[in-house]
């Protein structure tokens, strides 16, 4: 057998894995348009005669003993003409095409060069036979994966949306004291939402949400639930509505114009139950307290160093007959909302053990529209507070703590808790917390203990148990105990 069947069977690999990448490539790439290759302006490239010429690839490289056989052995690997190989780029159909061009010259050659004695090309006809199936196999499957490559292009949503939606639902039933105070019947309700995340350069994010939902009535002295809202008759709604964006490689900015407040500012709330929990005081109320806001907003998040970030916005209502608000050219407008809220946080965050943030936050409710908070409608409210959490692991110790102040009236809120991630499944988090919640009238509190259970990737349940004062708008005491499932489906 020659020595040239010997090369071109070694060369077999090679332009195998060629093949494959330009199959993934195919898949992946942008078009031939996006790229902006013009005719009168080709890409050329420059044969190279040793992988020495190559300025951008060195002895350590992975692929360097691959690169070293093509260019050396086969002289068929170019370069770009300033002698780089751009290895960590992406592949164009007009390189591969180049580079396999010069490699089946190459295969062309060792094969006719000497010619094949009548041995050799029975051993290439019985390899032909032998590998029959497995490269019909392969075929098949870089042919599937061309049609569904085409098919997805053909049929795509968009090329820089994607659509996220997730739908969630409440049964809440009082036990105890139900003859008198609020939420004294078994209630249900339900939000939809539908997230068109929209990103035009990769770091950037144009977020517009739809939602619709009937209402956060239980336990709405409490702040109601955490994943409950909408007008209460299931009216589609403009929701969040904002875009955010990279300054330089530290800052992040954020302008809205519709839902985004407060903590929609801070890179993270700490406690870990603000989310898995049931109830809205999980989040913490802190934030919420006195706050208004919810038109017009802007935000910046500094990334002092890699566990250090401080977070900064401000928020304006919209319009609020008569007073008017950001979205009004004869009233109010941007500064002049009778509905505001200012907030700034530094946050430590880093991957070891301890994680911390240290907030401020002006805001003011209009008076034609407060809020279920029990706040002065039009007074200035402040907020002092401090968030901690504590990761063992296994589990995690967490708390807050916020002193609020308006005019002569004064009230603290705090929240401390436990949570234990993972808990007999992966993903899921059982916890329980106890949260003295913010009034200027009474010493409401509540305390909730949950269990966030993944049935699978799409549906998560999270039964709990809720006991507590929750009437903010009295002195009277009105106890009572809560037991609540809700059931969210995300996709």
């Amino acid at each position: 057998m020659t020595t040239q069947f010997w090369k071109a069977a070694f060369m077999s690999p090679a332009l195998l894995g060629m093949v494959m990448a330009s199959a993934s490539v195919a898949a992946e790439a942008p078009t031939v348009e996006s790229l902006d290759i013009s005719a009168s302006e080709p890409v050329q490239l420059a044969q190279v005669a040793s992988v020495s010429d190559l300025s951008d690839v060195l002895p350590s490289d992975w692929a360097y003993t691959a690169l070293q056989n093509l260019v050396e052995t086969y002289g068929c690997i170019e370069g770009y003409p300033n002698r780089t190989f751009r290895g960590n780029q992406a592949l164009t159909r007009y390189e591969f095409a180049a580079g396999l061009n010069a490699c089946l010259d190459v295969i062309a050659g060792l094969i006719t060069g000497d010619g094949l004695d009548g041995s050799t090309l029975a051993t290439i006809q019985r390899l032909q036979q032998e590998f029959q199936a497995e490269l019909a196999t392969l075929r098949g499957r870089v042919d599937a994966l061309e049609a569904e490559t085409a098919q997805l292009r053909a049929q795509q949503f968009s090329t820089t949306t994607k659509l996220r939606g997730q739908v969630d639902s409440n049964l809440v039933v009082p036990f105890g004291n139900t003859a008198a105070g609020p939420d004294s019947f078994t209630t249900f309700n339900s939000r939809a939402r539908l997230n068109f995340d929209t990103s035009f350069t990769g770091s950037d994010l144009l977020r517009t949400r739809l939602q619709a939902g009937d209402g956060a009535a239980p336990l709405a002295t409490a702040g109601g639930l955490a994943n409950a809202g909408g007008d209460g008759t299931f009216n589609v709604a403009l929701d969040d509505f904002y875009y955010r964006f990279p300054i330089g490689s530290r800052v992040t900015a954020t302008l809205a114009a519709n839902s985004v407040q407060t903590d929609d500012f801070v890179t993270s709330t700490i406690v870990p139950w603000d989310g898995p929990a049931v109830a809205d005081p999980s989040g913490p109320l802190l934030y919420d307290f006195g706050m208004g806001g919810g038109g017009f907003a802007a935000g910046l998040s500094f990334q002092i160093t890699n566990s250090l970030v401080f977070d900064a916005g401000y928020s304006a209502g919209r319009t609020a007959t008569p007073l008017g608000g950001s979205n009004n050219p004869n009233a109010g407008g941007i500064f002049g909302s009778p509905s505001q809220s200012y907030i700034a946080q530094l946050s430590f965050l880093p991957e070891g053990f301890f994680s911390g943030a240290l907030v401020y936050a002006n805001g003011t409710t209009a008076p034609t529209a407060p809020g279920v908070l029990p706040v002065v409608a039009g007074a200035s409210t402040d907020t002092y507070g401090a968030l901690a959490s504590l990761d063992f692991g296994r589990f995690i110790l967490a708390g807050s703590f916020a002193h609020h102040t308006s005019g002569p009236a004064s009230t603290d809120s705090w929240q401390i808790g436990a949570a234990f991630p993972d808990l007999f499944l992966e993903g899921s988090q059982l916890g329980v917390y106890y949260a003295s919640l913010p009034s200027y009238t009474s010493r409401p509190y509540m305390v909730e203990g949950y269990y966030s259970i993944p049935v699978n990737q799409f549906l998560t349940l999270t039964p709990a148990l809720i006991y507590g004062n929750l009437d903010r708008n009295s002195a009277t005491d009105v106890n009572n105990f809560y037991g609540a499932i809700r059931a969210t489906f995300s996709f």
